[in-house]
């Protein structure tokens, strides 16, 4: 049956939306701009009118809602707004770039081609092109950083309207959207979309979890507001005595935030104590707005006790994303933990808005200049062309979501670095030479190693020398985008000169043993050494781990297949039927890698079947003649003979976790002592295959005890299993990993 469409009534509605579009918009439209949006929407409207969503409504409503997005809740001018009314002219309808250039000039018309570059990535499913079309997206801020607002404006309304698509092109969209675009709204300072934009994601990746935290939080609203009251109740008096223009308003916690605290720290939604936040927002002039937000602490830490350690000062040092707050834990009413949130009407835009706020009340060449010091950030990560894309992606995501430090230089200026970020990562903050030529560093006065690990409030004073230069360790040491890229740079120029250097001296080895270095040796070579590239081959010639006996060898197999056979079949080690070797490599690739050399280099390996390694074992590779690198344990039965007759062949190997976690675990237990305590923790933890305990403590201390014990486990799975299985336990009251 044909769906029967009332244009009138259509036509209506559009002409509404378009209304409140104008009313909503957060900056003040001047006659101009209500033109240039007004011949914006006309053309839009134009364009689009015969195109259907797949829920069946006009087109149109997408572009009005995304220019709603923008005007209101990001808060973007006139230009932006336009550019979002236009953002799928071009790809979708006969309209061109050139007839948006020549009807709205060039500003908007380059917005609009970034945006429609960023559609016309291809939507592969492969992570790493997908990474690097995030990447190639990130450029596009070269032109407009306004591009990718609206982007992420067309991606809210996206997620908002995602009912009428299939499931898998839902779950692919949501994973992009926690992926990508929450962590670029959270940089930007879009606080609200990105808590949208998670909520969402969850709700297409995993729908039951999102639905049964929905219900609960629905079910304690009323009991929220009651506690929200209670507290405003408490202190409002004494604001009032003050004479102090505010409100105070509670803040739920996001479903995704609460999943992640869930997640992390392992408890059910019951036991997650700071479901919501209250924020006291005041009027203030700019002259007394920091005077009054300490008043407004004082007056509440008179009421309530603050917990000192969760302070948080973002007025005196904003955010690197612009947002000013300060942040009180206090112990509130029925002896619960509650979050204050205080800040002045202008922080509270700012912390709507993001940057919109900051030029909201400049004009011209002054309103670019706020987004200018972001975008001057970014556009380090870009520059460096030699990252891996994923790399990238993963490394801007760090830092996007990374809780901020302040440190100070030796002259007192303030640097901020991501949490976590270490003498090295401040040395490559400072400049580029500073980090390639830094020798030691002093925090406080004190010389520390270069992997300390950085605190707020600290002085850091680098050491710098001429001689010095990166190495391979260095990389345990950086955390930081920047320090980490401009580190691997260094290293792979190292590598090309090592490489010259060993070409030639390949060529000299070979010319002994009677071979012509060329392009076709060169290659047999590769494959004969189970390399990747020449680069690889010339560089292991470079520092001595492919010696003359090893060349004498591949010469040998060259001239003699026949009788090099039968020495491999001899030299061989027992090696396991094919079929446990695949269920090997199928183990090892769903948990964990293995790296090699100094590189850390993925290299294609097999697990030996005289020891049986798994992911954890202490274990290095071996170059067999013909299979290729055999991963053995360090205390294998055969590996002092390896050791001692084959040394030129053991090449260094550690396991990876693909997920960034080491395999010996530490776990906390407390809870009642009872008889047989200890011997019953123990024999949960033996019969619990694949796990290893090294170490354990116990302590009692009148009726309570509390432990230490390290075990060594194969992954993840199994340390969630042996945690529940120690959970059961009598007497054992909570069980936490380290």
């Amino acid at each position: 049956m044909a769906v029967v469409i009332d244009t009138e009534k259509e036509n209506k509605e559009i002409a509404k939306q378009y209304k409140e579009l104008l009313r909503i918009s957060y900056q003040t439209l001047s006659d101009e701009d209500k033109k240039l949006i007004r011949k914006a929407f006309d053309t839009a409207v134009d364009a689009h009118k015969d195109q259907r969503r797949k829920s069946g409504e006009a087109y149109i409503f997408h572009p009005i809602a995304v220019a709603k997005i923008v005007a209101s809740e990001i808060g973007l001018d006139a230009t932006s707004i336009a550019a979002a009314l236009l953002h799928d002219v071009v790809e979708d309808t006969e309209y061109s770039l050139h007839d948006i250039e020549k009807m709205f000039g060039e500003t908007i018309a380059l917005i609009v081609d970034g945006l429609t570059k960023i559609s016309h990535l291809s939507k592969e499913k492969d992570i790493s092109l997908q990474a690097e079309n995030f990447r190639k997206m990130l450029l596009t801020l070269n032109d407009d950083v306004r591009v990718i607002i609206i982007k992420i404006a067309d991606r809210l309304h996206n997620m908002q309207t995602m009912e009428s698509m299939p499931e898998h092109k839902q779950l692919k969209i949501a994973s992009e959207t926690l992926y990508i675009y929450a962590p670029l709204a959270h940089r930007i300072g879009l606080y609200n979309i990105k808590t949208e934009l998670e909520d969402f994601g969850l709700k297409y990746t995993e729908p039951e979890v999102y639905n049964d935290i929905l219900s609960k939080v629905e079910e304690s609203k009323e009991e929220q507001q009651a506690y929200i009251t209670a507290f405003s109740d408490v202190i409002s008096e004494s604001l009032d005595k003050e004479g102090l223009n505010y409100q105070i308003k509670g803040r739920p916690k996001s479903i995704f935030s609460i999943r992640r605290k869930m997640k992390v720290q392992n408890v059910s939604y019951d036991e997650v104590y700071d479901k919501f936040a209250i924020r006291i927002i005041y009027k203030s002039d700019s002259a007394n707005e920091k005077f009054l937000a300490w008043k407004i602490y004082s007056i509440v830490t008179d009421h309530f006790r603050p917990n000192p350690v969760r302070l948080r000062d973002w007025i005196s040092s904003p955010k690197s994303t612009g947002y000013e707050a300060l942040h009180i834990t206090v112990m509130g009413p029925k002896g619960r933990w509650v979050e204050v949130q205080i800040r002045s009407e202008r922080m509270h835009e700012i912390a709507e808005k993001g940057y919109a706020a900051h030029f909201k009340y400049k004009h011209g060449d002054q309103k670019e200049q706020g987004i200018e010091v972001w975008l001057n950030r970014l556009q380090e990560a870009l520059e460096n062309p030699n990252s891996n894309a994923v790399d990238f992606v993963e490394e801007f995501k760090l830092n996007l979501y990374s809780k901020e430090i302040f440190v100070f230089t030796p002259k007192g200026e303030l640097k901020s670095l991501p949490k976590g970020a270490t003498a090295l990562d401040f040395a490559f903050n400072i400049h580029t030479e500073v980090g390639m030529r830094t020798r030691g560093a002093r925090v406080n006065g004190k010389l520390v190693p270069l992997s300390y690990e950085l605190k707020s409030g600290d002085q850091v004073e680098i050491i710098t020398s001429e001689q010095s230069k990166p190495n391979a360790n260095w990389l345990d040491y950086a955390t930081t985008a920047r320090a980490r890229s401009k580190i691997k740079t260094s290293l792979k120029e190292d590598k090309k000169q090592i490489g010259e250097e060993g070409k030639e001296l390949l060529r000299r080895k070979l010319k002994h043993l009677k071979i012509t270095l060329n392009e076709k040796v060169v290659n047999e070579l590769v494959v004969y050494f189970k390399l990747k590239t020449s680069l690889d081959l010339f560089f292991r010639v470079g520092i001595g781990t492919i010696d003359n006996q090893m060349l004498k060898n591949f010469a040998a197999s060259r001239t003699n297949t026949f009788i090099n056979f039968f020495k491999n079949r001899i030299r061989k080690t027992p090696s396991a039927p094919p079929q446990e070797d695949l269920d090997k490599e199928e183990v090892t690739a769903k948990y964990d890698m293995l790296v090699f050399g100094k590189e850390e280099e993925k290299l294609s390996y097999k697990l030996a079947s005289c020891c049986n390694p798994i992911p954890g074992d202490d274990v290095f590779g071996f170059i067999t003649v013909n299979e290729g690198i055999k991963v053995h344990k360090k205390d294998c039965p055969n590996a002092i003979a390896m050791q001692s007759n084959y040394a030129y062949r053991i090449i260094p190997a550690k396991w990876v976790d693909s997920t960034q976690q080491e395999f010996v675990v530490m776990l906390s237990l407390s809870g009642i002592d009872n008889m047989g305590l200890v011997n019953n923790v123990t024999k949960v933890i033996s019969n619990n295959m694949h796990v290893n305990m090294k170490n354990i403590n116990f302590d009692t201390n009148d009726g309570i005890f509390s432990g230490k014990i390290t075990v060594v486990v194969k992954n993840n799975t199994i340390l969630k299993k042996l945690i529940d299985n120690l959970k059961k336990v009598n007497g054992i009251d909570k069980v936490s990993r380290l």
